[in-house]
């Protein structure tokens, strides 16, 4: 049995999620450039969707790489 430690975040309901806001971004990404599950980052579901979606909108605005070259 595997258990997880749950991240609670420290994302506000009342702050939004915006594609430009790079380091807020940043912290929700690992170091290979996947985006961390909600299970992890104590996100909920709707946040999550929107997180991804800005993810994916800063890549493809090079704002953030698809992946770390390292």
């Amino acid at each position: 049995m595997i258990f997880y430690n749950k991240k609670n975040s420290s994302f506000k309901e009342e702050k939004m999620i915006d594609y430009k806001d790079i380091d807020l971004l940043r912290g929700f990404i690992t170091d290979q450039g996947k985006i961390i599950s909600r299970r992890l980052t104590g996100l909920t579901t709707k946040q999550q969707k929107q997180l991804t979606k800005y993810v994916k909108r800063a890549r493809i605005l090079a704002l953030l790489p698809f992946a770390n070259k390292d």
